[in-house]
Parts: structure tokens; C-alpha cells; sequence
């Protein structure tokens, strides 16, 4: 009969002698030890966030916000951006809270932060304090926080990418379901904000690149597509034109009115009204001449955000990217580059800066827009700011915040992971790039932009201290256990822990296999093994017999190990 010992080294899972099985409070402290790193790092972040909701009562305000929350009200879509979000808002609209959406906004925070540590540490085994440190940036950066009390669609955007990312790298081999879940997450990123569209692009791109097969590739196409679909049938039964916004060709023709020269552009006698006279060098930021008071889209009537003025403002864009390529690039070069900057200055402008900082007195909603959003919370829409709570997150906010210079560094170290062909880092980095380059190249640089691509960049960074052959998930660790698994318990009280450092990976153990099968050793094997250990340094005579290299092989054909037995005596002999 086998000791306790002996069946704990042979079965990793959790065996109990003295018991009929662990209670939950000893699985709950096991858990909690086994991930000690982590919950010191998520308790303090837990409570930034506690602090903030306790220092401004209620929802911080943006321009945006307002037709989010009056789109929640109405459930109609809405023409300049896509209106995932405000179904978001009508999702929690029978609550009458917006307090309980910034609560749920942080709880998204947080829940960002444990699936790159879970991440890192069900499927590439990485130690507690490396799958730590890659949700440190998410989960405390300033910024980031007090986007998430903000009535924005970031929150939401960047929860549902990252937990598309997360569930695409759980495991190596992208089964058909697991792709469509993953595509329809996305697709519902791309109702949400619309560079979620390109994302959608990347991923059915890297589907293909992991030979994933045409049956899952259909799959995450359809799903990916089906809320896009969705949302432009909605679109279009209010609008009667088939799209998610009117306002593409509006945003791309801010990007390029800066640079942009009539005559060399040359354009139609209906686009001559969308030109300026102003030199170049003086002209005003891209927003400018959107909602600027002098707008060149005055001229073309009241109402903007039309077909017909957004496919001629989208054509003259066209014009001025094929006429002025160079500019062009220039001008979104320099707006990309600010995503580097070691400090954070007042871009595009202070006002709309200043939104994004936990300030002394912050915006309030203007009357005609309370009027609008008071039917989703009639007592709470104006933001209470109590002391102390307040000036701790606003003396926070001061120092605690991710650089654009170290976020730089974290893009390279994930470059560094695909130069030494860490090819599962290539999700999460080229998603991560997707989000701080399209919005610049379609529209204008915004500090909120950069704060999606955070979590992705970070697990594509942490990916550079793995192992390039193999994974250790749930169904490929050596000792068999779960990511999550408490310590195993044996009579006595001694716990045996499963490795999740950085070890060498191997399938786990089956109980047999056939002849000729391949995969590690089986119990059939292992007695075959220590038989012809035995023999062998019989016959040798008291020969070394680690020349012999049994004991070293970490894989095994079952025709193979008899083999070598008979290969072992004639040697002998």
C-alpha cells in the first residue's frame, strides 16, 4: 500500500486524511496565501477607489456625458458617437443611480487589474510578484480612476477589450466557442467606441496567423459582427441609413484641416466652403473646427452631423491625405508622440483638460442638460465633494500616475517579448497599439485614449519573462493544479504548495496511454522505469548509473522505455 506521501507526489490534487475535506475558511486562507503579492496590491487600490466614490458623491461630468445619459433616457442612438454605452446606462437605468454606475464603473477597474494577474498566472505561470507588478499600472493610476467616475464609455471599452484579450490567450488552443465569445466581446467594444472596430480587425487577423481553422474564424467573424449589425439596424430605423455615427468623415476632416492647402487639395465646388484661408502655422487644434464658434461647417447650415455634410467632409479629408501625405504624417506623428511625454500638460486645451483632474470645484451639468437626465436620477446629478476624501485623491493624482515615458518602455519591453518570438504576446501589443494610434490618425491625441490600452500593453510586457516553449495552464501544469487551487493538505498539518514560478513546463501525467502514444511518463512506465533503473545497476556493478540517463528523460513513448531496458542489459553485458 502506498503512503500518504506517495500519493500526494503521484496526485497533486488536494488529498485530506484527517477529514472529510477542507472547510471553506481553510480553502479561503489557503487561497489567500497563495496570492498574498496580489492582495497586498489589490486592498490599497480597492480603497483609492472607495475614497473617491466618498469624496465626490455621486458622477463626475464631461461634455459627453450628457448625451449618454439623456441616449439611456430616450434609447435613441445617438449621430456623433456610438451608443453602446448609453445602453449600458439604460441596462442599470432601473436602479435610478448614478452612483451605483460609477460603483460599477470601479468595480470594472478592479476586475481589469485581477484578469491580467490571472492571466499571467493561470496560463503563463509567471510568479506572484511579476503578474502583480503588470496590474499595478491599471489598477493605480490616477487617471485611470477618475476616468472611471466619469459617465464615459472608457470604462466600459476598456473592460470589455481586456476581457476579450484575457479570454483569447486562457488557454493555447482557440477552441470555436472560446473565439466567439471573444469576437462578441469585441463587437460589443466596437458599439461602445469605434476604434473597438479595428480591434475586431486585429483579432480575426491573429485568429488567422494561429491557424485557428475556418470554423472558428467563421464563428468569431459572425459573432463579432452580429452587435455591429445590430446596433446599425438600430441606427438606421431612426436615421434610414445603415451605419453606427454621421460623424467618420466629420472627425477625419478636423485631423486634417490643420495642414490642409485648397490648392493643392483642389477640391469640388459643393467642398470649397470646408476651406480656410488661415496659414497653417496659425491655425487652432483639430476640436477647433468642430465645435469652434467659426466653424467652416456653419456655412454649410445649422445642422452638422448629416449624410450629406459627413460624406463631403469625409471626401475632403480623402483629398487632403493623397494631396499632403507627408503632412499628413507629420500631424500625427507629433499628436502620437504626446502619449510619451513624461508629464501630463493641459492638452488640447486647459478647459477640457481640467476635466479629467479631481478638482476643488468640479463642472457641473448645465440646466438644459439636467433637464434632459433628471428622469434617470431625479436627486443625484450634481457632484458633492467631501472633505477630506476629495484632497486625498486630488494630492494623489498629483504624483501617482503613469508616465507616458514609462508607458513607452512598457511598449518596447512587449516589442522585446515578440523579437525573442514570444508569439502569444502579439495579441495583446498590437491591440494595445491599436488603441493610442487610431484615435490620432482618425481625430485628435486625448489623454483618455491612452488609458484602454494600458492593461493589454502590460500583459504583452510581462510575456517577455516567460518561456518560450509551452504554457503552464490549468490543463498543461505539471502538478495538475489550477491557478487557484489551495495548498494541499496531509495529516500532521504540512501543506504541499504547486509551483507557479517561472519552472519548466510539462503536459501533466496520464494514468495510461497506448503503445506508441506519445506523452510523459504513465504509472505503467514509471514501474517499468525503476525496474530498469534496478537491473541496470545490478548488472553494472556498482557503475554510475546516471550515465545511463533514465531518470532524466521528461518525456516518454511507452515502446520506447522497453526498448531501452533491452538496450540498457546488452550494454551491461
Amino acid at each position: 500500500m502506498t503512503s500518504v506521501e506517495e500519493r500526494v507526489a503521484d496526485d497533486p490534487g488536494p488529498v485530506v486524511v484527517d477529514g472529510d475535506g477542507p472547510g471553506r475558511l481553510s480553502r479561503g486562507l489557503g487561497f489567500a496565501r497563495r496570492h498574498r503579492v496580489f492582495l497586498a496590491v489589490l486592498v490599497p487600490a480597492v480603497a483609492l477607489r472607495l475614497i473617491t466614490m466618498l469624496g465626490y458623491r455621486g458622477a463626475l461630468w464631461f461634455p459627453d456625458s450628457y448625451d449618454y445619459v439623456s441616449g439611456a433616457v430616450s434609447l435613441t442612438p445617438n449621430l456623433i458617437r456610438p451608443s453602446g454605452y448609453s445602453l449600458f446606462l439604460w441596462l442599470l437605468s432601473p436602479f435610478h443611480s448614478l452612483t451605483l454606475v460609477v460603483l460599477v464603473q470601479h468595480a470594472m477597474g478592479v476586475a481589469v487589474g485581477v484578469m491580467v494577474y490571472a492571466l499571467l498566472r493561470h496560463r503563463f505561470g509567471l510568479p506572484a510578484w511579476a503578474a502583480s507588478a503588470a496590474a499595478v499600472p491599471a489598477l493605480f493610476d490616477a487617471f485611470g480612476i477618475q476616468l472611471e467616475h466619469l459617465i464615459l464609455s472608457d470604462s466600459l471599452f476598456t473592460f470589455l477589450v481586456t476581457l476579450a484579450v484575457t479570454l483569447a490567450l486562457w488557454r493555447r488552443a482557440p477552441s470555436t466557442r472560446r473565439t466567439a465569445a471573444v469576437c462578441l466581446l469585441v463587437g460589443l467594444a466596437a458599439v461602445t467606441r469605434s476604434v473597438g472596430l479595428p480591434v475586431l480587425v486585429l483579432v480575426l487577423a491573429w485568429l488567422a496567423v494561429r491557424r485557428a481553422g475556418l470554423r472558428a474564424i467563421a464563428a468569431g467573424l459572425v459573432a463579432g459582427l452580429l452587435p455591429v449589425v445590430l446596433y446599425a439596424g438600430w441606427f438606421s430605423s431612426r436615421t434610414h441609413q445603415f451605419g453606427l455615427t454621421y460623424s467618420t468623415g466629420i472627425f477625419l476632416y478636423s485631423r486634417t484641416i490643420p495642414f490642409a492647402d485648397c490648392r493643392k487639395i483642389k477640391p469640388p465646388v459643393d467642398e470649397l466652403p470646408l476651406c480656410i484661408d488661415t496659414p497653417p502655422a496659425k491655425r487652432g487644434r483639430s476640436q477647433f473646427y468642430i465645435w469652434g464658434r467659426t466653424s467652416p461647417f456653419h456655412r454649410l447650415g445649422a445642422r452638422k452631423f448629416t449624410p450629406d455634410i459627413e460624406g463631403r467632409a469625409g471626401d475632403f479629408a480623402k483629398r487632403a491625405i493623397i494631396a499632403q501625405p507627408g503632412d499628413y504624417a507629420e500631424t500625427v506623428a507629433s499628436d502620437l508622440l504626446r502619449t510619451f511625454r513624461w508629464h501630463h500638460p493641459p492638452f488640447p486645451e486647459p478647459t477640457t483638460y481640467g476635466y479629467y483632474l479631481f478638482q476643488v470645484h468640479p463642472p457641473q451639468p448645465p440646466p438644459v442638460a439636467v433637464a434632459r437626465m433628471r428622469p434617470y436620477d431625479p436627486g443625484h446629478l450634481n457632484t458633492k465633494v467631501v472633505r477630506p476624501y476629495a484632497g486625498i485623491m486630488r494630492a494623489y493624482q498629483r504624483y501617482f500616475f503613469l508616465r507616458g515615458t514609462m508607458f513607452g518602455l512598457i511598449l518596447l519591453v512587449g516589442l522585446g517579448a515578440l523579437l525573442r518570438r514570444r508569439w502569444e504576446a502579439l495579441l495583446p501589443w498590437t491591440v494595445a497599439v491599436a488603441a493610442i494610434v487610431v484615435p490620432p490618425t482618425t481625430a485628435e491625441f486625448d489623454y483618455r485614449y491612452v488609458i484602454p490600452a494600458v492593461p493589454a500593453a502590460c500583459i504583452a510586457a510581462a510575456l517577455a519573462l516567460t518561456r518560450r516553449d509551452g504554457d503552464t495552464d490549468d490543463a498543461n501544469r505539471s502538478d495538475g493544479s489550477s491557478w487557484c487551487d489551495v495548498p494541499t493538505r496531509v495529516g500532521g498539518g504540512r501543506t504541499t504548495r504547486p509551483s507557479l514560478g517561472i519552472q519548466p513546463r510539462m503536459p501533466r501525467r496520464r494514468r495510461r496511454h497506448e503503445p506508441g502514444q506519445t506523452g510523459p511518463l504513465c504509472d505503467e512506465c514509471r514501474s517499468v522505469e525503476l525496474v530498469a533503473h534496478l537491473v541496470v545497476a545490478h548488472l553494472q556493478a556498482g557503475r554510475d548509473t546516471r550515465d545511463v540517463g533514465v531518470t532524466s528523460a521528461p518525456v516518454c513513448w511507452c515502446t520506447s522505455v522497453w526498448t531501452l531496458v533491452i538496450a540498457s542489459l546488452a550494454l551491461s553485458v
